[in-house]
């Protein structure tokens, strides 16, 4: 990351299949949630060596806690917190997204977070926030009943957006700037403190859109790395330009910055560095650079392939953009 000058390390920490993290004040978030109790667990230790590690090298930790969906595995280790799914009328025994009802769902949260932000100094946080499955939601008549109560009669995007601003208090009352997916953005009436464009499809329009709403954004929709393919080659993520959308000068400078993301379904230690670089390394040079500057594929191309080579004579496994071969690799011979 700092040699291709990425100053932020976005740590999405804890998803649906497990809860790595190791909460002092909740272990059984991850002795229970984790897929290993013992081997595959991030130690309050180990996240401080991060956090170290990455400041060396002008770079900072963003840990990422995302709710109210993608947290099966929470529940493992915390009765009560997601909700319970019905199916006729009765429990199904299965649970969906965390339990926006209960006021025990945010006594939890606070004394989540109040631990994390003890573990990770910077100001930011990411809070999620996207792809929350309503039906489970639907199914429970106590959470229907709760919307009722609160007035929001059956739109459960607003009941997600009363669940989200709860958290944004409580990361907030701990000096943390939230970060959200877009998704909350879309749901939220309230001004949320940045937003994080991720969705495929006119993601201009929506940065358009977040920006015109006077709230800062980042782009992370053109550069899923994990997707692997042929057309999703260096010069595909290299094309994009974040400001390319219609508004103002102003607008346009609430577009903080991009993201590059590597999600774990496909990806594990056996081939994350060669899917990662230097496709990645393509974002990063158009990031730091100004568009007329790099408008050019038969520029950048070389100086692509130099880089790509440095990082191998580096010890870095950075795939090829194209058949060629390193000048270094034959000067032994």
């Amino acid at each position: 990351m700092a040699y291709n000058k990425f100053n932020v390390f976005h740590w999405h920490i804890v998803d649906d299949p497990s809860f790595p993290y190791q909460s002092r004040t909740f272990p059984s978030l991850s002795s229970k949630g984790a897929f290993h109790p013992m081997t595959h667990i991030y130690t309050q230790s180990d996240v401080r060596r991060v956090i170290s590690y990455a400041r060396l090298r002008g770079i900072r930790v963003l840990p990422e806690f995302d709710s109210p969906g993608h947290t099966d595995s929470w529940g493992k280790g915390q009765s009560d917190l997601l909700t319970p799914c019905f199916r006729r009328g009765t429990p199904s025994g299965s649970f969906g997204p965390v339990n926006p009802a209960l006021p025990s769902t945010y006594q939890f949260m606070a004394r989540l977070f109040k631990e994390v932000s003890s573990v990770f100094p910077d100001s930011y946080i990411h809070l999620g926030g996207d792809e929350v499955d309503f039906s489970c939601w639907k199914s429970n008549p106590y959470v229907r009943t709760f919307m009722h109560k609160m007035g929001f009669g059956v739109d459960f995007k607003k009941l997600q957006a009363f669940y989200m601003e709860n958290i944004m208090n409580i990361t907030s009352a701990l000096n943390k700037t939230s970060i959200v997916w877009q998704d909350v953005f879309d749901y939220h009436e309230r001004i949320t403190p940045m937003v994080e464009v991720w969705r495929q499809g006119c993601y201009l329009c929506e940065v358009r859109k977040v920006a015109k709403a006077g709230i800062r954004v980042i782009l992370a929709s053109p550069w899923y790395l994990d997707q692997p393919g042929p057309t999703r080659n260096w010069a595909h993520y290299y094309t994009v330009w974040p400001l390319a959308f219609k508004g103002t000068e102003e607008q346009k400078k609430l577009v903080i910055g991009g993201e590059v993301c590597m999600w774990g379904e496909y990806v594990d230690a056996t081939n994350l560095t060669p899917r990662l670089w230097p496709r990645a390394s393509a974002a990063a040079e158009r990031l730091w650079s100004d568009e007329k500057q790099t408008s050019s594929l038969d520029k950048a191309f070389p100086r692509l392939q130099d880089f790509r080579c440095k990082l191998v004579r580096r010890g870095i496994q950075a795939e090829p953009l194209y058949i060629g071969h390193c000048k270094h690799e034959y000067q032994d011979v």
